[in-house]
């Protein structure tokens, strides 16, 4: 009886108790942040940006205090708990007192700021854009206790709003850069740095790879001994010089021409894959450095996993490039997910090197945005402890949403992305959020109906106009911008974000009508071209846009070429749509058409885009105009795109015939930007010559084509393309 009475008075009592402990209230608070007394100085920089975000959601400044008194209450207390093998952050509530901890100072700042998004709402989209609220109260429940261990320990979004702001950089919890604690000079592609070509080649050769019976510079001989002296005392010399450095790459050059003597062959043989003689040499480099880290590539070439297990000390980083991006990768790329799979069973040390944009359209539309998700997961179960999302570093399409969504990825990988789109577009696009979102669900799903698309890294809007962007459906998108538009024009801030997350589609749009697609979608629909023409022109410059490409091609050249298009299709071109006859056999790109040379199609700044492209040959093509014209200039277009070694011709000779069987040469236009080291990465040309009038039916074109990559370039020895549109008879 007496039991039941004394359970029956402690439901009671604890039925009484506060759940909650009130922090703040009404502006009022006997709180103190306070400090370990031996705390350094980050961690009282941590402590004032705590002290900042409160006075900013409740005008209370609480006071900073060094020392912990023993039996001491009301207190945030912030500190760093070193002892655990982990990275961690955590809060919870000991009695009256809220504890804020971390794994080290930065993981302590980490957790602030977990404390400030999960109990107090605030929330950080962009460097210039937050949202703070204003809160009378202040509680935490008393049974509060958060600890949370992020799967991925060094996260990376390669995106300039994280490497230009570091605050905003430690508030999505990434590295202020590309490559930290690497060597600055040894991040990736290392070997030509190490071993230089023009200081060992001439004497040397047998320390570079033999390709097809050829000694090239292109990669190193990795079972050459002095090789390997030489790269140690590269590596030794990289940490020397910088003391604080924990890694140095030696990884492969760019490019996929590596060593096939004889030695280095039966190593490769022997382990299953050409990774075999990297991870064999590399091993050999980290013995000397086993407090350091010594990073290699897993790519191309060497992606797929060898037999030989890589020490302790040695970082694999495998990279992505080859994927589809329409859909997680374990889904579409499978060759990728069984070699992560590879290294998995060989090594707990993973670095991921993950492509999230198109490298030769920042500003396409790129719908990925839903394969992200999984693919954190995926890399994450799978012992990639860090992740470097190489998006453009400038800005690109939807940059500040996609910045935002890999960070808190990267962070959580168990994150909703639906969520994630939500909140972010609610918070940065106010009341048009709700239209950005939707717009982002329409062209995922359109991408979705065709379920053979390969999203490509290296593509152009031009590869998806039968599908997620088709005439139809840039109808829709650009209805869904009018309207988003329409919902913040009292507002320009608002405004101005909305139009530059509308980018993509007008640049989309701009490349439709360039491509002739419709009779909308057509550079002889000059009102609508001219007006969209300005709108991404003062976009652009409202937004600090500059770069169109990784391969440094600008808004400015993209313009320029744009409007010498316009010019180009505002002329009478007595070829148009006429049948053209190719002497020489085009390769892969614009389906191998002829007819693109004619098509009124122009072709852009990137290969995808309207190119007809021939790979180690001449063009040599033959218009038939169908009658016998007055003729007296005679052009065409060119592309250069260096590093996929996408070369000018060397000159352009056009010959006229009446008959179709007798020609004469009437002129010839030479490259006028010859090819040199520094020649201009991404460019275009107009191959022109004009002449008294000559009559004339039949049209001879021939390109000469340098045949190989020069000596001094990546891909040296191997084919090189030239890519042509859109010849003009006038």
């Amino acid at each position: 009886m007496h039991y039941v009475s004394y359970l029956f008075l402690a439901i009671i009592y604890s039925a009484c108790q506060p759940s909650s402990t009130t922090i703040i209230n009404k502006g009022q608070s006997d709180y103190n942040i306070v400090l370990d007394i031996d705390a350094s100085s980050k961690e009282k920089e941590v402590a004032q940006i705590l002290q900042q975000y409160i006075y900013e959601v409740s005008a209370v400044k609480m006071p900073i205090i060094v020392g912990v008194e023993e039996g001491a209450k009301n207190m945030v207390r912030l500190s760093v708990d070193s002892s655990k093998s982990k990275p961690f952050v955590a809060y919870q509530m000991d009695g009256a007192n809220l504890h804020i901890e971390g794994s080290d100072e930065q993981y302590l700042k980490y957790a602030v700021y977990e404390f400030l998004e999960r109990e107090l709402s605030c929330r950080f989209w962009t460097p210039e854009a937050e949202a703070v609220p204003e809160l009378k109260k202040v509680q935490i429940k008393n049974e509060k206790n958060y600890r949370y261990s992020p799967p991925v320990h060094v996260r990376t979004v390669h995106s300039k709003l994280f490497y230009e702001h570091h605050e905003f950089a430690d508030k999505q919890r990434v590295t202020y850069e590309a490559f930290p604690m690497y060597a600055p000079y040894a991040r990736v592609h290392t070997f030509h740095r190490f071993v230089p070509s023009e200081k060992y080649f001439k004497e040397h050769p047998e320390y570079y790879a033999l390709v097809d019976g050829k000694r090239r510079t292109t990669q190193l001989c990795l079972s050459n001994a002095e090789v390997l002296g030489l790269v140690k005392e590269e590596v030794a010399n990289a940490f020397k010089q910088n003391p604080n450095a924990s890694v140095v790459s030696v990884s492969q050059d760019d490019n996929t021409q590596y060593c096939q003597c004889k030695h280095c062959a039966t190593i490769d043989e022997e382990e299953g894959s050409p990774s075999g003689s990297m991870i064999r040499f590399v091993n050999a480099v980290a013995r000397d450095f086993p407090d350091k880290t010594i990073s290699t590539l897993a790519y191309q070439y060497t992606r797929e996993a060898c037999k030989t297990k890589p020490l302790d000390n040695v970082l694999i980083t495998l990279c992505s490039i080859e994927c589809d991006r329409s859909a997680p990768i374990k889904d579409v790329s499978p060759d990728f997910a069984s070699d992560l799979q590879g290294w998995k069973q060989l090594t707990k040390n993973i670095r991921i090197w993950d492509y999230t944009t198109q490298f030769t359209n920042f500003l396409a539309p790129f719908p990925n945005i839903y394969s992200l998700e999984p693919n954190i997961r995926f890399f994450a179960d799978n012992n990639a402890r860090w992740i470097f999302e190489q998006h453009s570093h400038n800005p690109s399409e939807l940059f500040e949403l996609r910045s935002y969504v890999m960070a808190r990825l990267l962070w959580d990988p168990n994150r909703n992305t639906d969520v994630l789109i939500r909140e972010f577009c609610g918070g940065y696009y106010g009341s048009a959020g709700a239209k950005v979102a939707e717009y982002i669900g329409q062209i995922h799903n359109e991408l979705a109906q065709k379920s053979d698309f390969f999203l490509f890294l290296y593509g152009g809007p031009s590869q998806a106009f039968d599908s997620f962007l088709r005439p139809e459906a840039l109808d829709n998108y650009n209805a869904i911008f009018d309207q988003a538009e329409i919902e913040v024009i009292d507002n320009k801030a608002f405004l101005k974000r909305v139009k530059r997350a509308r980018l993509g589609v007008r640049y989309a749009t701009l490349e439709a009508c360039r491509a002739n697609l419709s009779n909308k979608y057509s550079l002889g629909n000059t009102d609508f071209v001219s007006k969209e023409l300005e709108a991404f022109k003062q976009s652009c410059k409202d937004g600090g846009i500059t770069m169109m490409n990784e391969t440094r091609f600008t808004v400015n050249d993209y313009l320029r070429l744009y409007s010498g298009n316009q010019k180009r299709a505002g002329s009478i071109n007595l070829a148009s749509n006429k049948p053209v006859k190719l002497l020489a056999k085009p390769r892969k790109y614009a389906n191998e058409d002829p007819q693109t040379l004619t098509d009124n199609a122009f072709g852009g700044g990137s290969f995808y885009a309207s190119w007809l492209g021939f790979e180690g040959n001449d063009m040599v093509a033959i218009i038939d105009l169908g009658q016998d014209e007055n003729i007296e200039k005679l052009s065409t277009g060119f592309l250069q795109v260096m590093n996929h070694v996408v070369f000018f011709p060397q000159e352009v000779n056009y010959y006229l015939s009446l008959d179709g069987v007798h020609y004469m040469k009437h002129g010839k236009a030479v490259n006028n930007k010859p090819l040199k080291k520094d020649s201009k990465i991404n460019d275009t040309q107009i191959f022109e010559v004009s002449f008294p009038k000559t009559k004339a039916r039949y049209v001879k074109i021939e390109a000469i084509n340098i045949k190989t990559a020069p000596e001094w370039h990546h891909a040296v020895g191997l084919p090189s393309w030239i890519f042509a549109d859109e010849v003009q008879v006038n």
